[in-house]
Order: C-alpha cells, then sequence, then structure tokens
C-alpha cells in the first residue's frame, strides 16, 4: 500500500486512502468543482464528499465558491506533496554496492557531497521513500536561481551554456539528440548513475532544474520528461523538454 505524504501549514500528513490519494493527484494538476471530483473518483456523491471533508480537515486542500454558480465550490489543493512511502518497492541491495568509496585525503569537496547525496537517498529507497516531489521542487528553485548563468536568446547556445555548466560542475555530459521534440541527453548523471536498477526513472532534480531553465527561456510553462534512466538500465539519462499548454503537454518548435 503506497502512502502520500503532504506538507501542510499544520505539519505532515499521510494520506493512506487509495481514493483520497487519486483525489489530490488530479488536485495536484488543477482545481475541480465537486461534481468533477465524483466523476473523476468513481465514487456516490455521499462518499467523496466525506472524503472531502476529511482533507480540508487535515489541510491538505481548501474551497472557495465558484464565482459563475455561487451553489457549487471549487475545490484546490493547500498542501504539498513531499513524498511517497512504497514499502512493496524497498531497495534490498547492500547500500555499500551504491555508495561508493570516499578516498581520504581528496581535495575535491564534490567527492564527499555526491557521496552524502546518493547514500542519503538509496537509504530512504531501502526503506521505500520516494523523495521524488519533493526532489523536484528544489531542482526548480535551483532551475530558478542558474537561469541568470546559463540565459542566451537562441535556443541552441541556451543548450549549449547547459552543457557547460554541467562539465563545468561535473554534473555529467549533456548533448542534444533531436529537436522534434527538444530531447537533451545526460551521460555520467551525478543524481543517478549509482544508484540501483529498479526500472524507474530517478532523476526529479535533474527534470525540476531542466523544467525551471526552460520554462524561463520560453517564457512560458514547459517540463522535462525523463523517458530514459541509468536506473532503468540505460547507460544515459534522455530528457524531453515539453511545453505545458492546458492540460497538454506539447513538443516545442524550435523552428
Amino acid at each position: 500500500m503506497e502512502i502520500d505524504l503532504y506538507s501542510t501549514p499544520d505539519g505532515t500528513r499521510a494520506i493512506e486512502n487509495p481514493v483520497r490519494r487519486a483525489i489530490l493527484a488530479a488536485l495536484r494538476e488543477h482545481e475541480y468543482t465537486f461534481d468533477e471530483i465524483v466523476t473523476l473518483a468513481g465514487r456516490a456523491k455521499s462518499t467523496v464528499s466525506v472524503h472531502l471533508q476529511d482533507l480540508t480537515a487535515a489541510g491538505v486542500i481548501g474551497s472557495r465558491v465558484d464565482p459563475e454558480d455561487a451553489r457549487r465550490k471549487i475545490f484546490f489543493l493547500t498542501g504539498e506533496l513531499v513524498a511517497i512511502v512504497t514499502p512493496e518497492d524497498r531497495v534490498a541491495d547492500a547500500l555499500a554496492a551504491y555508495a561508493g568509496a570516499y578516498r581520504a585525503g581528496s581535495g575535491d569537496p564534490f567527492v564527499f557531497y555526491k557521496l552524502a547525496f546518493r547514500t542519503v537517498r538509496v537509504s530512504l529507497m531501502r526503506e521505500g521513500i520516494l523523495l521524488d516531489p519533493l526532489l523536484t521542487r528544489a531542482g526548480e528553485r535551483v532551475g530558478e536561481e542558474l537561469y541568470p548563468a546559463v540565459a542566451a536568446l537562441e535556443t541552441g547556445q541556451f543548450c549549449a551554456n547547459i552543457a557547460r555548466f554541467w562539465d563545468e560542475h561535473q554534473l555529467g555530459r549533456v548533448e542534444v539528440a533531436g529537436t522534434e521534440p527538444l530531447t537533451l541527453l545526460v551521460y555520467d548523471c551525478f543524481e543517478c548513475i549509482d544508484l540501483p536498477v529498479t526500472g524507474k526513472p530517478s532523476c526529479a532534480f535533474d527534470s525540476g532544474v531542466l523544467r525551471a531553465l526552460f520554462s524561463r527561456h520560453y517564457g512560458r510553462p514547459a517540463t522535462a520528461v525523463e523517458t530514459r534512466c541509468y536506473s532503468m538500465g540505460f547507460d544515459h539519462c534522455r530528457f524531453e523538454i515539453l511545453l505545458v499548454k492546458g492540460d497538454e503537454e506539447r513538443p516545442i518548435d524550435t523552428g
């Protein structure tokens, strides 16, 4: 049974019920009216009403009157998803196989911080705790701060600046693999190269950074969808940069 952990102004809330998790997943995308949530949940109105009351009491969601119809309420998310606990997906392999070894006397602080980062992450993975939502948001904040250092008017130069920054800071080697959609490959990815193979993409932090960078570059919301990853058994990570329009993600026209 998966459990979603949400941060709220009053503390962290654990959401285990699958119906409530589905409701919150929908509200993470955008706001919905009560009737729309009933349709999405596929449950009776009375059942959905109880779930919404409990989620409101927990401080995870809020509501307001629909300006187009005072008889209706619009529900929205007030908490933030920070982690997913999946006990059935615990990584049981020995931590030492992925944490690597620290060589005493190394003059490069990056070696130590990389060791610390992946050790913490694999330790949590061994307990079935995935911090991807939190890492994505952290990456977005870093991307906002990083943008002035790599900004360029032309997309090709912008990608070249990103590749240079990644190389200079030992984050990996970035290559442009396609333009429709804009596709980036990352070799020697610092975030996931030493993680165990789980069959799932693991570069939540990088995805957040790239999402923020390309959103700023194009002046409109963009996302970075990871389709390949070292943790999926590939020898590189692959990101498709897509513009977000409404509920859809669309390829970027680089022409």
